[in-house]
């Protein structure tokens, strides 16, 4: 990959305007702030719209909500689940089977907001390099968690997950929960880019997992006006996905079907060609591609 463009999306603000230049991201950030501001309500001013965590909650008195990846733990752990806690599993493996499992991280995950953060701040500061991790990682990770859940009667990941321990920090008090949001915060800084989200979370691993075969994607309907900005590639959390339907590798179709994608937008946003579009995976664009504009 060349060199980023320090002004990352300029051409797109000066196409668009900045709104549309930034519509994916502000409503990402407005998801993940209504729903931890749903969550953080009822305990702190006494409406309870939602209650209880991401990892069981019950919405208005009526909706319940389970994260299957807490269940598969439980029951490892040799403990069974109430019936209402299955039916919570159910709804919300079908939510994420439709949409995509890795829209958890860019669109519900109140951590993501950090990351994002460092990954901006490390961009503009100008660090490079670091830490060369393996995207394998996060799923030796889920893996290891299971695993300890099993052995240990626990659910594993929760003494770890600074998703729970932020939660219950704006609630109870941070305490300690600052040190765990500041080492991520740091990780992704200093240490590797996109380190935590894309290379160790078992949350992302799961989520992935469950939206393999997802109906929401990332179409590219324009891809022949491609310019090589590299933008695209500059704000993806998961910018190896990218070059591969970019540039028709191996006849790729125009449209990213790799379960690591986040749906998060950005690609759509920075775009100043309008390469990039959500749609359905049953309804991929038909594109003939000069081949002098195909290049890696």
């Amino acid at each position: 990959m060349s060199k980023v463009n320090p002004s990352i999306g300029a051409e797109a603000i000066a196409e668009k305007g900045w709104l549309l230049a930034h519509k994916w991201l502000l409503l990402r950030r407005a998801s993940q702030l209504g729903i931890l501001l749903a969550f953080l309500v009822g305990p702190w001013f006494g409406l309870w719209i939602v209650k209880g965590n991401l990892n069981y909650s019950y919405t208005l008195g009526v909706l319940p909500l389970a994260d299957p990846y807490v269940l598969l733990q439980y029951l490892l752990s040799g403990m069974l689940p109430q019936s209402l806690t299955l039916v919570g599993v159910v709804i919300v493996v079908l939510f994420y089977v439709l949409v995509g499992g890795r829209n958890y991280c860019s669109w519900v995950c109140p951590v993501n907001i950090v990351t994002d953060f460092a990954s901006w701040l490390r961009t503009r500061l100008g660090i490079k390099g670091g830490a060369r991790l393996s995207s394998s990682m996060r799923f030796w990770m889920l893996g290891m968690t299971l695993l300890v859940s099993g052995i240990t009667g626990t659910i594993a990941w929760e003494m770890l997950n600074p998703v729970s321990m932020l939660h219950r920090g704006l609630i109870f008090g941070m305490g300690l929960a600052w040190l765990v949001i500041l080492g991520v915060f740091l990780f992704d800084l200093l240490v590797a880019r996109r380190g935590w989200c894309s290379h160790v979370c078992p949350v992302g691993a799961f989520y992935s997992l469950i939206g393999r075969a997802s109906v929401l994607r990332i179409h590219l309907p324009k891809r022949e006006a491609c310019n090589n900005c590299m933008d695209c590639y500059a704000v993806c959390p998961e910018f190896k996905i990218i070059k591969p339907v970019l540039k028709a590798v191996d006849g790729a179709p125009p449209i990213i079907l790799d379960s690591q994608c986040t749906n998060c937008g950005r690609c759509i946003d920075v775009c100043s060609k309008d390469v990039f579009a959500f749609g359905s995976r049953f309804k991929i664009p038909v594109i003939n591609i000069p081949s002098g504009r195909i290049s890696s």
